[in-house]
Order: C-alpha cells, then sequence, then structure tokens
C-alpha cells in the first residue's frame, strides 16, 4: 500500500472514530498532495519521495505556525498547529540524529572535494538526496556550513 492510500485509509477511520483533529489534518495533506499532482502543464500521480516532500513541507508550515502562535500569545492555537504536525509526522519517515547527519556531510564533504564555504553547493547537491525528508533542512545547512568553516 502506498503512502497516498495509508492516507485515505487512514482518512475513512479518522471520520468513523469522529477523530477531528486527525481527519482535518489527513484532508489538508491530501489537498495539497492532489493540489501537487495538478499542479503545472499536465496532470500526473507523484511519487513516493514526492509525497514524502508535501509531507515534509505540511510539517514545517505546523512547526512555524505553532511557533509564531505561541509568539503571539496564543497557546489554543499553538496546540492546535502542534497536534496537525504530530499526525502529520506519523506519515514521515523516521527522522535522522544530528550524528548521522554530520556522518552523511562527513562523506559528502570527503566525496565532492570540498572545502570552505565555497563549496558548500557540492556537498549539499549530494546531501539532500540522502536526507530528503528525514531531516530539516536548515539544520543541514547550519551543520555543513560548521564542517566546511572549521
Amino acid at each position: 500500500m502506498g503512502l497516498k492510500e495509508r492516507l485515505q485509509a487512514d482518512l475513512t477511520e479518522a471520520i468513523r472514530s469522529r477523530s477531528e483533529v486527525n481527519s482535518g489534518t489527513i484532508r489538508m495533506v491530501l489537498t495539497a498532495i492532489t493540489n501537487e499532482e495538478v499542479s503545472g502543464k499536465s496532470a500526473r500521480t507523484l511519487t513516493e519521495a514526492e509525497i514524502i516532500t508535501v509531507l515534509s513541507r505540511e510539517a514545517k508550515k505546523r512547526r512555524e505556525s505553532a511557533e509564531a502562535f505561541t509568539a503571539a500569545n496564543r497557546p489554543d492555537r499553538a496546540a492546535q498547529e502542534r497536534a496537525e504536525g504530530e499526525v502529520i509526522a506519523l506519515y514521515l519517515p523516521e527522522q535522522l540524529s544530528e550524528v548521522q547527519i554530520q556522518e552523511i556531510i562527513a562523506a559528502a564533504i570527503a566525496q565532492s572535494g570540498a572545502t570552505g564555504p565555497a563549496g558548500m553547493g557540492l556537498v549539499m547537491k549530494i546531501v539532500s538526496p540522502q536526507i530528503a525528508g528525514k531531516a530539516d533542512g536548515g539544520l543541514v545547512s547550519t551543520l555543513v556550513k560548521a564542517a566546511l568553516a572549521g
């Protein structure tokens, strides 16, 4: 069963169990996937990797919204965003630890022979496909900069 089919089956189950957070969140995610499929010149079916990218983007939106609501002293809305983020996280691959990311970066630096900040693009080109959906891009970027600086 593919990820999209799993989402659709879980939506049915969430509706049956009257779980408003789960059903609402899964509906939003499926809508984002459908929008991605029909964007562009021709409609297409997304691959599993592309669906994970959409899920990662949606999870990031929830994290950023939760932070903004917390800063605006709206704990009720922040809690709602965090709950939605937790539902989305169930469908994402297991996140890599910082140590695992650093190992991937070290291997990419050795492979590309990059030195200094000018080599960041080369390293990111190698690292990005390996960490897609498994780590926050901002964290990876920070770690790559640190590795190339030191």
